[in-house]
């Protein structure tokens, strides 16, 4: 097992990756780059049997399909499959007034993504990882220094080990401190919004539908997952709210909160209990200038976080790897080794429209339907009535649903 047990004596041994931060788009780096031939040291401050118990985290990731393109081609799919629920719809409403919008591929497109139990997604990855034998994994430690210079970077951790590389990748997430301490320029705000997110058994069956409603205090999102051991219905459940009314909604006892939801979600699935803990989390923007430096690369939520009303932040941070793993790759085999300032030039270029893009259009769908009262609500199922009777321009929100829209890495493509 390559874990930080197994590590002891590998005190300086050199690999091509130092990852600092080993969830979910961490460690997809890493397997993706160890099926490339490419090496690293994963650190990771968790403990994997904690992130992986059952009922510790209630949260689900939609997957989009180049997503799902990308867990193939590396492997992982067999594992993945038969977990995973197909969205084969994705029903947009103003308030559940007329005017919705249906997104709905023909049969032979396939589906729209998949929804997966985070939990599901890292027991995939940590057991394909604790087999490759090009991932060195450091678990329940941190780094304590990085140093970064033109010949190498050198971490050492928390117990003393020295850890060296070509090349430093931050995947901490939202509060990385490596990206931090690069002093990367930060473009942010907070939305002044918490995101309530549980899972529900319903009544009926969802078939296979996301619901995404959206009220003047946030979107309520509704996203099928598959029907557990006893056959109960179960969707993921993520309800934005006013940060000046969250506490208040945290504090509420099972049974007022279920009647809350009941009360937004008009029927659609029936009666409700809960699946899993009720967690929360603050809604903020931040989008980095800038996302490599000498010998460092930053991915996922540590060079961009966004709301998640398109459930679009772990896709996006699946694309940045399989960007990052291409430009390496191609660098490698004509004898530029991982850290080379040209790589990281044309991967910082690759990433930045794409990441602009998807970011601006989730930003503005956000204050689109936080605006309050009649007329802008409106305004809005207008807007929507148009979209459902315009082919192309459905098309188009559907391919950006998938993530197959502008340049793929080969990684993500089918």
């Amino acid at each position: 097992m390559n874990d930080s047990v197994a590590t002891q004596d590998q005190k300086a041994e050199y690999r091509d990756l130092i990852i600092l931060g080993g969830g979910l788009v961490g460690m997809t780096l890493a397997l993706a780059a160890a099926r490339a031939g490419i090496t690293s040291h994963v650190i990771d401050r968790a403990d994997p049997a904690d992130l992986t118990a059952e009922g510790a985290d209630g949260r689900a990731s939609a997957i989009s399909t180049a997503s799902w393109n990308l867990f193939t081609n590396i492997g992982l799919a067999p594992a993945l499959k038969d977990l995973g629920c197909p969205i084969d719809s994705i029903a947009v409403t103003d308030s559940m007034k007329p005017g919705r919008i249906d997104f709905t591929p023909k049969p032979e497109e396939g589906s729209l993504g998949r929804m997966f139990a985070n939990r599901d997604l890292r027991l995939a990855l940590f057991a394909a990882a604790r087999e490759e034998k090009n991932i060195a994994w450091h678990v329940r430690t941190e780094a304590v220094r990085r140093d970064r210079g033109p010949h190498g970077v050198e971490v050492e951790l928390f117990d003393g080990r020295v850890l060296k590389a070509s090349l430093l990748v931050a995947a901490e997430g939202r509060q990385s401190p490596t990206r931090d301490e690069a002093r990367f320029a930060l473009a942010k705000w907070d939305y002044k919004h918490r995101a309530m997110v549980t899972g529900l058994f319903h009544e009926k069956s969802h078939d296979n539908t996301a619901w995404e409603i959206f009220y003047p205090a946030g979107p309520f999102a509704l996203l099928p997952l598959r029907d557990d051991d006893q056959g109960r219905h179960r969707s993921a459940l993520v309800w934005t709210v006013a940060e000046k009314d969250a506490a208040g909604i945290i504090a509420m006892p099972d049974a007022m909160f279920l009647h809350e939801v009941e009360s937004r979600m008009h029927g659609v699935l029936g009666r409700i209990t809960l699946s899993a803990p009720r967690m929360s989390y603050p809604l903020r923007f931040h989008h980095a200038g800038h996302v490599i430096d000498e010998r460092l690369a930053v991915i996922g939520d540590a060079a961009h976080g966004m709301h998640p009303i398109a459930g679009q932040g772990l896709n996006l941070g699946l694309r940045d790897v399989g960007a990052l793993v291409e430009v390496l790759t191609e660098g490698m085999r004509l004898g530029l080794e991982p850290g080379d300032a040209q790589l990281l030039a044309r991967y910082e270029k690759w990433r930045s429209l794409d990441t602009f893009m998807v970011m601006s259009v989730t930003d503005g769908l956000t204050r689109l339907f936080g605006i309050p009262g009649r007329l802008p609500s409106a305004a809005r199922r207008l807007g929507m009535g148009a979209v459902q009777r315009l082919p192309s321009l459905k098309r188009f929100f559907m391919d950006e649903a998938r993530g197959m829209s502008g340049k793929l890495p080969e990684l993500l493509q089918a």
